[in-house]
């Protein structure tokens, strides 16, 4: 098996991280694997990319010259001899059912969005049936492609996109008397809902709460939304809440937070709320994608409901009022995710979806 890893871009992110964890699964059940990139973006994927071998070959064309990317596409995949087709993402999915069956290639969809722009989806109902296999990175997008694109249970699988490392730093025991640090990662894009988590801190001082020892926010992330949210920030009186920008060692970030807090208005299966819950931190989230399930209810954080500042206010409240109880959560979290997402299991579950793709090929 000669697998073409199409991919929308190498922009740093959810999207791109998991590419050399897939790419090595793949690879040990015995497929050569090459990622191609339809586009470059900031490049904040390719180093990852590049020191795993993927050998990642980037087009430098942009997000909406569709027909040319396609015959990149058809160029390049034909000339690295490619037997099949693996893409993610929306436009790189689009294009590849379109191209996979030109081609005589079997094509394997990997959905890991629950958020599809409306032509997307009806796109990809149209296309859905020239797919192998669709493979969703958590239980709730493999809810949402059934329901949205009408993919029959067959032709659908989960592989949790996320697998725990045992050697992630674990994050520092806040000093005695020192501030409760509350982070988040992610771009600063209106979907990530970091809006609603502005709005929740200003309810907190507008009803003259004072924690029982100071809290600061910090977010490490770049995008469009910077000004307009410090513009937010300022006129809302909310005065600690930092905006650190792109941070080029998430794990590192993550070990020096008390509390993480994800108030995204749309998710997946969201990497990094799983890599903080590895770091050994409670996590306050909203309940969309897999985060609901993998949360426990006040043992290893609390979820609210999607785009409410005064529930995201009351969790945030109910944990600074015992930030003692912050540590034994955080340590809950951290076995959750390593018994639930280890290594083995990982590989086991994408070796046994190689091994589908080539019981159907034969």
């Amino acid at each position: 098996m000669r697998i073409a890893y199409v991919i929308n871009s190498v922009e740093g992110g959810g999207a791109s991280q998991p590419v050399p964890a897939i790419a090595r699964v793949l690879r040990a059940a015995g497929a050569q694997v090459r990622v191609f990139a339809l586009t470059p973006r900031d490049r904040r994927g390719l180093p990852a990319m590049a020191e795993a071998g993927l050998d990642p070959l980037v087009r430098e064309g942009g997000p909406g010259d569709h027909a040319a990317a396609m015959l990149w596409m058809r160029r390049e995949i034909t000339q690295w001899g490619a037997t099949h087709l693996w893409t993610s993402l929306s436009r790189a999915t689009i294009l590849g059912l379109m191209l996979g069956p030109m081609l005589g290639l079997p094509v394997v969809c990997w959905q890991h969005a629950a958020f599809l722009k409306p032509w997307n989806r009806r796109f990809l109902r149209l296309l859905q049936s020239r797919a192998l296999l669709w493979v969703a990175d958590s239980r709730s997008v493999e809810a949402l492609t059934a329901q949205r694109l009408g993919v029959e249970p067959g032709r659908l699988v989960c592989w949790p996109i996320f697998a725990a490392d045992p050697a992630m730093p674990q994050a520092c025991a806040r000093q005695p008397g020192g501030p409760v640090r509350i982070g988040s990662l992610g771009r600063l894009h209106p979907v990530k809902g970091y809006d609603v988590l502005i709005r929740g801190l200003a309810k907190l001082k507008a009803s003259g709460y004072e924690p029982p020892v100071p809290a600061e926010v910090v977010i490490a992330g770049d995008g469009a939304e910077r000004e307009r949210l410090k513009a937010l920030a300022r006129s809302t009186g909310v005065t600690n809440l930092h905006f650190q920008g792109y941070t080029e060692s998430p794990r590192d970030f993550l070990s020096t937070l008390h509390l993480y807090v994800q108030p995204s208005r749309s998710e997946g299966f969201c990497i990094a709320a799983h890599e903080a819950m590895t770091a050994g931190l409670p996590v306050i989230a909203s309940a969309v994608g897999e985060l609901p399930y993998s949360i426990r209810q006040g043992v290893t954080g609390l979820t609210v409901p999607p785009g409410d500042a005064d529930a995201l206010a009351e969790a945030l409240k109910a944990l600074l009022d015992d930030p003692a109880r912050l540590g034994g959560m955080g340590q809950a979290a951290r076995a959750d995710m390593l018994s639930r997402f280890s290594w083995d299991h990982f590989e086991a579950t994408g070796r046994s979806i190689v091994e589908r793709i080539r019981q159907a090929r034969a």
